[in-house]
């Protein structure tokens, strides 16, 4: 008898031991997460069976993603990939910058829209430093195939999934058990001020570490296994930086979780990672190893703990079974929500489809990233539904259109004299074409600047774009010239004054490519003294240049940023023709006397070469090069001519300067950048670059007229930067000095914050 009750207990403890089912709960913590990944990696090495999982903000990515069929490998490969620096940064990839899709470039440093409010006009401050517009198309792509083969269940996961968001009006967690697998963990990591909370069935979400970071007790009350094994990376009781506002925030929500699983149900393991902050997502490899560590430092006990064993090349035969039934990404159905307007609607239909009845994963990415660089759209949530019955994904876009005003501030600061300000309105719609109407104010010492005008965009199979802008621009070239830091306002000796209308079309011919073909009218009004010795009784000489323009361009453009880039180039053709009459008129100290009236009529054309090669991680080297060729008479005089020459500028500090040794009918210049990459945001680089006039010219006689130089490449200059830059949100900062081989001063120190950049000229 006793022989019977001991085999019946054994074959008892056996079954329990079969059937033993194991649960993952894994904690919010931001980067500190990707140790979650090792200590998966230990338990499938070990052979020990995750049968349920479940995590809040990047427990929940983490869970998400290996209950979407990834292996620890894959999910650690996720992590170390440029893409996802990308999306959780929400730095944009220089090859989805839709070059045709933008606007002039301007020295903007922030955009506020501007709200109608029972009370008035508003301003509406940011509510989220990462865009989303990359991370929603990231989930979309990685968890849509899974969510047709779940049907949309959560327990038919390639492991049973939960995860927690927290309902931020009602304060209580929302529990995610099916739906779209991808905006359940959006909704879990959508971490307050960082990433913009999801809207769901009339909620706002946001990140479940809010009410609860470490779900066990969802994972008891959901799935109930015999034994919970939760890993926690949030180190609670320290004390939040004071200079760090990311620590005080998490410090501030994961407040209220209770962090211990009874023994009675499961066992608690805790990576400490004290030197992670938040998005130190660059420290994926580290991170992943720490959580190896604990894994192994605890599997002795989980192993005592678990008796169950599942081969790991069991898991990975039935990972295969259901990433096998993923079916391919084919697009046909598309729905607009968030627009009232049917022509929106049909715009943005138009946009992503054309009269194409099905797309692949790539042809809709590039619509969709076309799409949002389209400045009447602020967001789009791409959702993608598998239809069993057309065997195709229905594409659902939740479309939140710009509002329709905007308000920009930025310009350039700098202990140098070139400091000025810029503020521009910005009126947007959109309906079967998209409009934006604008003007700008640029204010200060060395340049101001006024400029109104709009664009039309039609999304046609072969998109164009109209624009007409007219600008008043007025640069002080003496307030520039010579000092290194602020000093007092002396007699100016170079005024150039000049008032533009352009009108321009194109139509893009790749991702960053347009042609573009433009005409223009345009009046300049140079002043200046041609003698060293003058006062502020003297009236300057004066040049007038009123005239006609027109230019086909080529212009191929994917840098990283727009000042101080790192990555991409600048490939640009252009033709011009140019007719227009010429005045002078002398002042009190000109050389000659009488009025001088002539006419010109040329043809001037530019190329133009910029590319960045990243040679590792640490280096990476830049080459430019510019050849400019110009049948144009000489003006006047020699400093008329001058002034009229196209110019080698290379730098931004170079743009704010008159280097006269820099300006040549024709020329070519050529230089290189070499640049440290010390961090993703901080870089040191020093650039170099010569300057050869193909056809200079030089002063003849005392009446200051000029003359071409009677040789090819008669001589040739040279300029350098060097200087550290880091690249914040605002724009770049930078620590600098330029080198300039020309008479009189030839080195400048500064510090800047901004941008270098102008409203464009009529010629």
């Amino acid at each position: 008898m006793n022989k019977i009750l001991l085999s019946i207990f054994i074959l008892l403890i056996a079954f329990q031991a079969n059937g033993q089912k194991v649960g993952l709960v894994l904690s919010g913590g931001g980067a500190k997460g990707i140790a979650h990944i090792g200590v998966i990696k230990v338990l499938e090495d070990h052979n020990i069976p995750i049968d349920y999982v479940a995590g809040t903000s990047i427990g929940a990515i983490v869970a998400g993603l290996y209950a979407s069929g990834m292996s620890p490998e894959d999910m650690i490969e996720l992590f170390n990939s440029d893409e996802f620096m990308l999306w959780s940064t929400g730095k944009m990839d220089k090859d989805d910058l839709y070059y045709f899709k933008k606007k002039d470039e301007n020295p903007d440093m922030l955009s506020l829209d501007i709200s109608q409010k029972e009370d008035g006009l508003k301003l509406l401050l940011p509510t989220n430093l990462v865009p989303e517009r990359q991370m929603d198309y990231a989930f979309m792509q990685l968890t849509a195939q899974t969510s047709a083969v779940c049907n949309r269940d959560f327990n038919q996961l390639f492991v049973p999934f939960r995860c927690v968001s927290t309902d931020i009006y009602q304060n209580k967690a929302v529990i995610h058990d099916s739906g779209d697998l991808g905006i359940a963990i959006r909704a879990s990591m959508t971490f307050p001020l960082i990433y913009k909370p999801i809207e769901k069935d009339g909620a706002l979400l946001f990140d479940g570490g809010i009410v609860n970071n470490f779900p066990w007790d969802v994972m008891h009350k959901d799935f109930n296994p015999d034994i919970i094994i939760g890993h926690k990376v949030t180190n609670m009781g320290g004390k939040p930086d004071p200079d760090d506002i990311f620590s005080q925030i998490e410090t501030m929500v994961t407040q209220e979780t209770n962090y211990e699983i009874p023994d009675s149900l499961g066992l608690t393991l805790e990576t400490k990672l004290n030197e992670v902050g938040l998005l130190d997502f660059p420290k994926a490899n580290y991170i992943n190893s720490k959580g190896i560590e604990t894994g192994l430092g605890a599997i002795d006990t989980i192993e005592s703990v678990i008796t169950r064993r599942v081969p790991k090349e069991e898991v990975q035969e039935r990972r295969r079974e259901f990433n096998n039934k993923k079916p391919e990404f084919l697009f046909n159905n598309i729905q607009v929500e968030g627009v009232k307007d049917n022509a929106q609607r049909r715009y943005i239909i138009q946009s992503i489809k054309y009269n194409e009845r099905v797309i692949n994963l790539e042809e809709l990415r590039e619509s969709y990233y076309k799409l949002v660089a389209d400045e009447q759209i602020k967001s789009i949530q791409p959702l993608a539904y598998y239809n069993r019955q057309t065997g195709y994904f229905d594409l659902h876009l939740k479309v939140e259109p710009s509002k329709p005003i905007d308000v920009e501030f930025g310009g350039h600061l700098s202990t140098r004299a070139n400091t000025f300000g810029f503020i521009e309105g910005n009126y947007k719609l959109f309906k079967n074409s998209a409009f934006n109407l604008s003007s700008n104010l640029f204010f200060g010492r060395f340049y101001n600047s006024f400029q109104t005008g709009g664009r039309i965009d039609s999304p046609t199979r072969n998109p164009f774009y109209v624009s007409g802008y007219y600008t008043l621009n007025l640069w002080d070239y003496s307030a520039t010239s010579t000092e290194l830091i602020f000093t007092d306002i002396k007699a100016s000796n170079i005024n150039q004054t000049e008032q533009n209308a352009l009108v321009q079309i194109g139509t893009p011919f790749s991702k960053n490519g347009i042609v573009d073909f433009g005409i223009s009218w345009s009046r300049s009004n140079d002043q200046y003294n041609q003698l060293n010795l003058f006062n502020f009784e003297d009236k300057a000489d004066e040049t007038i240049f009123n005239a006609y323009s027109a230019q086909l361009s080529v212009d191929k453009k994917n840098y990283d940023y727009k000042q101080y880039p790192t990555s991409g180039g600048r490939k640009l053709f252009s033709l011009k023709y140019i007719t227009g009459k010429e005045e002078f008129k002398p002042g009190t100290t000109a050389p000659v006397n009488e009025e001088i009236s002539s006419r010109h009529n040329y043809f001037q054309i530019n190329a133009f070469y910029d590319q960045y090669f990243q040679l590792n991680d640490l280096f990476t080297v830049g080459v430019l090069a510019q050849a400019t060729i110009n049948n144009n008479t000489l003006f006047s005089n020699y400093t008329s001519s001058a002034l009229n020459a196209p110019v080698f500028n290379p730098s931004p500090n170079s743009k704010s300067l008159y280097l006269e040794q820099f300006r040549a009918n024709q020329f070519f210049g050529a230089g290189s950048k070499f640049i440290y990459n010390i961090s993703q945001s901080l870089h040191f680089r020093v650039e170099a670059y010569s300057f050869f006039p193909i056809q200079s010219f030089e002063i003849i006689n005392e009446d200051k007229t000029a003359k071409f130089s009677d040789e090819i490449f008669p001589e040739f200059h040279f300029m350098g930067m060097t200087g550290l830059v880091m690249q914040t949100r605002l724009g770049p900062l930078s620590a600098e000095i330029n080198y300039y081989d020309k008479p009189g001063q030839k080195w400048f120190f500064s510090v800047n914050m901004g941008y270098m950049i102008f409203n464009k000229r009529g010629f």
